[in-house]
């Protein structure tokens, strides 16, 4: 069997991936691909964690973790998601690293399933906009402690991805950047659903529809419905020219008030950000996916 994790991150997500791929739960399901809802797996696997502390499950462990799991037992590739995976939110950005935690708790995760061959899945996001979004979800938790400026420059998504090679170097990792989720979202879901890019799987515009105007998004399938683009390549040009024309005002803004972080801090983690990204995508053993 084949599990994939995807692992968050925290704020880039909120369950938007699962539940694309619920919309395909029958089509996927066909093809021994198994996408089950949240609710079923997360406190099963918290508790399995928990007691495992990173040791394998036994075989009647799995099996008992799989029958609460799944359906039934044909399952060829099983699908978890969770941005809690590597820690709670709260632990996201601490000792001013992102994600410490990351190297410990990938490996406890495909000791759940020691037979199966696992894989991770991860979005990035900017950390100029990562930080003040943790911050107000986190708002008045007494267990989170905002990164002062000075931190916030040193904050990198590299040595995470790297903590994830280390601790689990047989696991592939692939990765994107949550600013581009709109225009990736079908190469998202398929890479996690283990399927072809050209399998027409529903929800394939479900981030692009946040994002763009009702008018853009009408206009959008007009256009495609008479001009069918004839690859991949090309329908991510004609997304991402509408969606220049045809943003939502706010969509694409990140609020910025947080004590002593500047439009001049902003612009220099967003540089260190997009440099950290070429580190990442240039990383043995990691796929990048690019609009």
């Amino acid at each position: 069997m084949q599990v994939a994790f995807h692992l968050g991150a925290h704020c880039t997500d909120e369950d938007r991936l699962v539940r694309s791929l619920l919309k395909n739960r029958g089509v996927l399901a066909s093809r021994g691909i198994q996408v089950p809802a949240p609710g079923r797996y997360r406190p099963v696997l918290r508790e399995a964690l928990k007691a495992l502390r990173g040791a394998e499950a036994s075989a009647s462990m799995g099996e008992t973790l799989l029958d609460a799991i799944l359906d039934d037992d044909s399952a060829q590739r099983l699908v978890l998601s969770s941005e809690s995976f590597l820690c709670a939110p709260r632990r996201a950005v601490e000792d001013g690293a992102l994600y410490p935690l990351a190297a410990r708790k990938a490996a406890w995760l495909p000791a759940l399933f020691p037979e199966a061959q696992c894989a991770f899945f991860f979005a990035l996001r900017n950390p100029a906009a990562f930080v003040p979004a943790l911050a107000a979800r986190l708002d008045g938790h007494a267990g989170f402690a905002l990164p002062d400026p000075a931190v916030a420059r040193g904050l990198r998504w590299a040595p995470v991805v790297e903590a994830l090679r280390d601790a689990t170097p047989e696991l592939p990792v692939t990765v994107w950047c949550d600013e581009d989720s709109a225009l990736l979202w079908p190469e998202i879901m398929a890479a996690v659903a283990g399927v072809d890019d050209d399998l027409a799987l529903a929800g394939r515009r479900d981030r692009l529809l946040e994002v763009i105007t009702d008018d853009g998004a009408g206009r959008l399938d007009s256009y495609l419905g008479a001009n069918p683009p004839a690859t991949t390549t090309l329908r991510r040009r004609v997304e991402a020219a509408f969606l220049e024309r045809y943003a939502r005002p706010d969509a694409l803004e990140t609020v910025l008030d947080l004590p002593g972080w500047t439009a001049e801090l902003v612009d220099e983690m967003t540089e260190t950000y997009d440099a950290d990204c070429e580190r990442i995508a240039r990383m043995d053993g990691v796929r990048f996916l690019h609009p």
